[in-house]
């Protein structure tokens, strides 16, 4: 469950698909999730309807009979000198039109396409690393003439100079180099062999809602090794940690009444990892469609139900850029595995303020299994937060 299956209205409302590099934009141009993921038409795209085998490495490409789709990359790192680090790269997809359309006139232009991209991207230097400050940037582009787009085999995933891709050359990922770079900020990052795929959901098939087709489907590689350079107002840092990839593809929205969501990745230092999400309802009541998946050291997985865990918040902070107030701190438990975690942001101000408002930031977790301490670290998405 993640950011934003949300280019088609995003490109509709930035005057088409041109390659964009943002800072802050108006007011009048930010969206909310909900505005954005409310019912629209599906008709001629292709549904995630019912679990499906999943094929490498030709599904680490493109799905466009699918409306939507991401590759999402985070980490947290560090360097020699002690200094913390996040970081988040992710790269959307979104078609304009389904890919039979009888109706439509035929386009000869080079730059003609049914495909829009956006890209993310934000590092998180705490203290030291860069005086306790957030960054982030996004881009648009269009699905033509090479400017954007992804190919499975070799894997690359790209909008212009930002870009993901298979460092052997082939569509086995990982290992894969990360690079992106803009205004202030950089990374360069080698994420190597780790944990398998994870399929979350129904062998892969993540439920968003009751009607057929609300759903996505969605794997992660949970825990990556990861070493490079992060760049920060010129100053560059050696560093190493841990990478999560999430895998997401669909043609789903919000139902009626969901108006956003709360996703937690953790990485736990007994080796275990720990996916889990909710959706939030605007009367309040818990939304059945909740879930998670608890990864083994060996790369087993269980799947969570709803009532596999209670999440908590336990403060708050408001954006003094747009007034959305945010959960800020966690109690997040998971009584049959006898897990208790507090679960806190490295800095308050992980807002990503552009053209779609959502907060996506580096925490730590602290707590205890069976009553023993146990910390690590992750990130938290918090989306349909404010007007």
């Amino acid at each position: 469950m993640r950011a934003a299956p949300l280019l088609v209205a995003l490109g509709i409302a930035l005057g088409g698909c041109a390659t964009e590099s943002a800072g802050p934009p108006p007011e009048a141009r930010r969206q909310s999730v909900v505005e954005l993921l409310g019912p629209t038409e599906s008709a001629g795209y292709a549904r995630a309807l019912e679990p499906r085998e999943f094929v490498f490495p030709d599904d680490h490409g493109p799905h466009p009979e699918f409306r939507t789709e991401w590759w999402y990359f985070t980490g947290n790192l560090g360097s020699a000198d002690g200094r913390r680090f996040g970081y988040q790269a992710t790269f959307f997809r979104s078609a304009l039109a389904p890919g039979e359309v009888p109706e439509a006139p035929a386009r000869t232009s080079a730059w003609a396409t049914r495909q829009a991209w956006m890209a993310h991207f934000a590092v998180t230097a705490a203290g030291d690393g860069g005086g306790g400050r957030f960054r982030s940037f996004e881009r648009f582009s269009r699905g033509a003439l090479d400017l954007a787009g992804a190919r499975a085999a070799p894997f690359r995933v790209w909008l212009e100079d930002w870009e993901a891709e298979a460092v052997d050359g082939s569509g086995g990922v990982p290992p894969l180099r990360l690079r992106l770079a803009d205004a202030g900020a950089a990374i360069d990052l080698v994420l190597g062999p780790g944990k398998p795929p994870v399929f979350h959901g129904e062998r892969g098939l993540s439920r968003k809602g009751a009607e057929a087709g609300n759903a996505s489907y969605y794997y992660s590689f949970t825990r990556l090794p990861t070493a490079g350079r992060i760049e920060i107002d010129g100053r560059a840092f050696e560093v190493e940690g841990a990478s999560w990839i999430d895998r997401e593809w669909s043609t789903s929205v919000l139902e009626e009444g969901q108006v956003g969501w709360d996703w937690l990745s953790l990485q736990l230092d007994d080796g275990r990892d720990l996916m889990v999400f909710r959706l939030r309802r605007s009367d309040g009541r818990p939304d059945p469609y909740a879930g998670g998946t608890l990864v083994a050291p060996d790369g087993g997985a269980r799947r969570l139900g709803p009532d596999d865990f209670r999440l908590e918040p336990r403060s708050s902070w408001t954006s003094p850029e747009t007034g959305a107030v945010y959960p800020a701190r966690w109690r997040l438990e998971l009584p049959g595995e006898a897990l208790d975690l507090e679960i806190e942001p490295i800095l308050a101000d992980q807002e990503l303020s552009g053209s779609i408002v959502y907060w996506e930031g580096a925490v730590e977790v602290e707590g205890t299994r069976a009553g023993e301490p146990i910390a690590g670290r992750g990130y938290v998405e918090l989306t349909g937060y404010g007007s």
